[in-house]
């Protein structure tokens, strides 16, 4: 076995051990996200980001943000998204940024307005103007920045591996920590609900966007770094055991968006493979489809079917429940005719709970970022969303290479769909759409023309 892939082996065991002992001495999630971010500072101050330090970085921390959230290691519930803002100013003082990335630029302008809007009408009785607007901007602005650094950025593909490899290591260790906190399931899961008991006494909806970006990632594993039975074999064990806690929380979302994920890599894989890679391809498909019907058969068996019955759409009893979509139909309702009423700049950041609480008389916060933009930034909201849907797809055109760019794309629009921008994950996982993608044999080339140019 080779050193690289013993320090992959280290490197599970490390967080696999890390949930056990955060379990075991919930106080030691405050030291673990503590030293998560001051290692992290002092790695980037001292490399001066010269292998883009920063996006490892950031990526440590979306992996591990629902973690310290369930575990209480945050200091505060925004940390994440402040911190990865903070390390990309550290990355931008150290390695700069694209000149042309000009669409995120207006982007963050175009998010102003709103602000503005809202210290004149968020209701000063009962809101805390500052607290609540920095809450509800703080995603939208960890996008921005995040992507003015990774705009044109030219990473290897390698790097990209490893920066999702950074990323899902936590996730590990927050599955394994699930593991622990619930370990008799049928006693537990009654209903179709999505169950907090189940996401380690933790929003379940959050708790499932993880699982699912981790399921994904460590699929990534299974394709690209598995060359070995045994490493197959691990990586392959680590998919079943993220994907049956992911199906335990009984939040769709995360999952689904896995899947997708799972989905469009593969088809980009086929597309771009040639015959033999297409057969070796085909044998994968059958083997994770086996596994992932085994586990889903698994689930149902410990939940008495009642896992089937929620992705079904129906109660314990098997009756078809009357919203699709737990109720954010209602929310995303309100949002609409909110920038119906304000079409021009709607009604101002955050304002789209007081405006709930208005029309129905209950505090309900957002849970699509789709239509909360429409809702508090009127027009500029539809500016914004094309900003932010057609650039990557415009880039993309000249840097093909980049095999996960429409996964990304895929988990940054249906995350937000039905989780927001409550983590920092879509922000961060967005902004690698726009990294420019180049291989060892790319860089080879380049050398080759240097030397010729030298010859000369």
């Amino acid at each position: 076995m080779q050193n690289k892939e013993k320090n992959y082996l280290f490197l599970v065991f490390i967080h696999i051990a890390l949930g056990v002992f955060i379990y075991a001495v919930p106080f030691i999630s405050k030291i673990y996200g503590a030293l998560m971010f001051i290692v992290s500072v002092y790695y980037i101050i001292k490399t001066q980001n010269k292998n883009n330090e920063v996006l490892y970085a950031c990526a440590y921390i979306v992996g591990s943000e629902v973690f310290l959230r369930m575990t209480h290691g945050n200091p505060n519930h925004e940390f994440s998204k402040y911190g990865i803002i903070f390390f990309i100013c550290l990355g931008m003082f150290y390695s700069g940024f694209s000149k042309n990335a000009i669409p995120y630029w207006i982007y963050l302008i175009l998010l102003v307005p709103g602000i503005v809007i809202a210290t004149q009408t968020l209701n000063l009785a009962t809101a805390d103007i500052r607290k609540t607007i920095s809450f509800n901007i703080s995603g939208p602005l960890c996008l921005g920045f995040a992507s003015l650094y990774c705009y044109n950025r030219k990473i290897r593909i390698e790097e990209i591996n490893n920066i999702l490899l950074v990323m899902g290591l936590p996730i590990l260790s927050c599955a394994t920590y699930l593991i622990l906190f619930t370990p008799q399931i049928k006693e537990i899961v009654t209903s179709t609900v999505s169950n907090v008991e189940t996401s380690g006494g933790f929003g379940p909806n959050q708790v499932s966007t993880a699982l699912g970006l981790g399921m994904f990632i460590f699929f990534t594993r299974v394709i690209v770094a598995s060359r070995t039975k045994f490493l197959f074999l691990i990586n392959i064990l680590i998919v079943l055991n993220i994907s049956y806690r992911g199906l335990l929380t009984f939040s769709r979302g995360g999952m689904i968006t896995g899947i997708v994920m799972i989905i469009i890599l593969l088809v980009v894989f086929y597309i771009n493979s040639e015959y033999k890679g297409r057969v070796k391809l085909n044998y994968l498909i059958v083997i994770l489809t086996a596994v992932l019907v085994g586990i889903w058969f698994y689930t149902e068996d410990q939940t008495g079917g009642l896992i089937g019955k929620r992705y079904q759409n129906k109660d314990a009893l098997g009756r078809k429940k009357e919203s699709n979509f737990s109720g954010r139909e209602q929310i995303a309702e309100s949002e609409i005719n909110a920038f119906l009423e304000n079409p021009f700049f709607g009604i101002g950041v955050a304002k789209g709970t007081e405006y709930r609480l208005e029309q129905t008389g209950e505090v309900v916060a957002s849970h699509n970022e789709l239509t909360r933009l429409l809702g508090e930034h009127g027009s500029l909201g539809i500016l914004i969303l094309l900003i932010l849907f057609f650039t990557p797809i415009f880039l993309y055109l000249d840097n093909k290479r980049h095999i996960y760019m429409y996964c990304f794309l895929a988990f940054w629009i249906l995350t937000i769909n039905h989780a927001a921008m409550r983590t920092a994950a879509p922000s961060f996982i967005y902004a690698l759409c726009l990294l420019k993608i180049r291989f060892i044999d790319d860089e080879k080339v380049a050398l080759h023309r240097e030397q010729v140019i030298k010859t000369r």
